[in-house]
Parts: structure tokens; C-alpha cells; sequence
């Protein structure tokens, strides 16, 4: 198949689930083996993070007047040392909090994550463990705080949770969503608080594997006309999920992304046996 096909498909897989809470990497590790495209590029950690780019500016554009406002309430906190009573203010700085744990476990595990993790049944065994998370926390999960009475401890919770996505599978909308909701956070707002701490840690993987593009670190040959097809199609797939998730959430509970992540583990687990690797 041609390269620019599969790129478009990955683009549009990655942006839908990247946002819904069936895990993005595990699609794009998953997905070539399963359809047997080899083409090193488009099967590389490295066409993976672009991806992510795609789905970093459907982000941005999504959430563009919560971040016209956090980014001036984030530099004023700073400015006058204080809080001042503006939840802008305090919000743009529980966002911040909750990366450091996501860059801590990026720095240590990025030998790992680029080798060992990006194995098809590490990925099956990682859907499942995503699935019971997501399952007993909107079972157990009280669903009655908002956005505005999150604490720096329940955030730094939710960014150790988030961290935990870098193993292909877990899925950080998944996982930060389940740490929302155990933390007691109704499901839409705490999808909302996933998507928007999502941003800066997307930025930063996305700028560092730019970086090691450039300098040819990546250790593949870039090939530009798949890398934009696929970043366009991530970008709106990746708005269309993310307006999809927040009103399905409002009334719905997470059972059938559950349900769908142990099928699709049964599928790559059969795949598996069939092939014999």
C-alpha cells in the first residue's frame, strides 16, 4: 500500500484515539503489524510523536480561548506572586503541575519506551489493564467536583497517572480521565482537565523529536509528503473526537471504551497466536 494511504490512515487513527480513552500508541504500534506495512518511517516512534503534533494543534485550536486566557493568568500569577482569588490564575499553574511527572518518566524511560514497549503483546496486556482502570473508576468515582475545585495534590496525581502512558496501551486520555474521576471529578470535566494538561507535554515530546529529526537522530529517512498528510488528517480527526468525547461524557458513562479496548486486545492477542511472534 502506498506510503501516503497509510500515513492518512494512521493520521486519522491517531486523532481519534488519541482523545478517546482507547489508547493512540497502542493503535499505531498495533495497526501496521496487523495490516503487515513494514515502511520504516511510518512504523517509527518517530512518525508516531509527529502525529502527535497533528493532534497538539487540533488541541490548541480546540481549546484556543481557554488558552488566550490561562497563558496571561499563568504570567500574571508569576508577576504578582499570588493567585489573587483568579481560578484562570490557579488553573494555568495546576496544568503546569501536573507534567513534571510525565517529563521525569520520559527522561528515564526513553531508551524503553523507543525499544522494548513498542511490542504488539505488551500493547494486548496494557488495553486490558486500561480497560479495568477506566471501568472501576467511573464505577467507584464520586462525579461530583468541576474543573474549579481540583487541588495540587489531586493534579499531581492526575500527572503521575499520565505518566503512566508512555507504556504503549494505557492510553493517557484513558488513564488521566480514570485519575479525574477517582479523584472525584464528574466525567466531562475531568476528560476537559485531561485534554487541556495534555498540551504542554505534547509540545515538549513534539519539540524534542523535531529536534532529533533535524539533526538526523532519529534513526530513519524522513519523508515529508507522509509526515504532513498524516499530521493534517491527526489534526481533524482529532477535533472531531475531542467535541465527540465531551458531549458523549455528559451523559454517558465509559463502558464502551472499555468493552471496545478487550476486543481489540482479543484481536491482537488471536493475531498473535495465528502469526507466531
Amino acid at each position: 500500500m502506498d506510503t501516503l494511504i497509510q500515513a492518512l490512515i494512521l493520521g486519522l487513527i491517531q486523532g481519534l484515539t488519541e482523545f478517546l480513552p482507547i489508547s493512540s500508541s497502542g493503535h499505531l504500534i498495533v495497526v501496521p503489524q496487523l495490516l503487515g506495512w513494514t515502511d520504516p518511517f511510518i512504523d517509527s516512534l518517530a512518525f508516531s510523536v509527529m502525529l502527535h503534533l497533528g493532534t497538539l494543534v487540533a488541541l490548541l485550536v480546540y481549546f484556543r480561548w481557554d488558552w488566550i486566557r490561562l497563558v496571561p493568568a499563568g504570567l500574571a500569577a508569576v508577576r504578582d506572586r499570588s493567585f489573587a482569588g483568579d481560578p484562570d490564575r490557579r488553573l494555568a499553574w495546576l496544568i503546569l503541575a501536573t507534567t513534571f511527572p510525565a517529563v521525569i518518566a520520559g527522561l528515564l524511560l526513553n531508551d524503553p519506551i523507543e525499544t522494548v514497549f513498542r511490542e504488539a503483546r505488551l500493547v494486548a496486556v496494557m488495553l486490558v489493564i486500561g480497560a479495568a482502570i477506566l471501568w472501576l473508576a467511573d464505577r467507584w468515582g464520586s462525579r461530583r467536583l468541576g474543573i474549579g475545585e481540583i487541588s495540587f495534590p489531586i493534579a499531581i496525581g492526575i500527572g503521575v497517572a499520565q505518566a503512566l502512558a508512555l507504556v504503549p496501551g494505557i492510553s493517557r486520555s484513558g488513564i488521566s480521565i480514570s485519575a479525574g474521576l477517582l479523584a472525584g471529578l464528574r466525567r466531562e470535566p475531568a476528560a476537559r482537565f485531561s485534554f487541556l494538561m495534555a498540551t504542554p507535554i505534547t509540545a515538549m515530546a513534539g519539540a524534542y523529536e523535531t529536534l532529533k529529526l533535524l539533526r538526523g537522530e532519529s534513526g530513519v529517512e524522513i519523508q515529508l509528503a507522509p509526515l504532513a498528510v498524516g499530521m493534517v488528517a491527526a489534526c481533524v480527526s482529532g477535533m472531531i473526537a475531542i467535541a465527540a468525547l465531551l458531549r458523549f461524557l455528559r451523559s454517558n458513562p465509559t463502558t464502551v471504551f472499555a468493552a471496545y479496548r478487550i476486543v481489540l486486545a482479543a484481536v491482537v492477542v488471536t493475531w498473535w497466536l495465528a502469526v507466531g511472534r
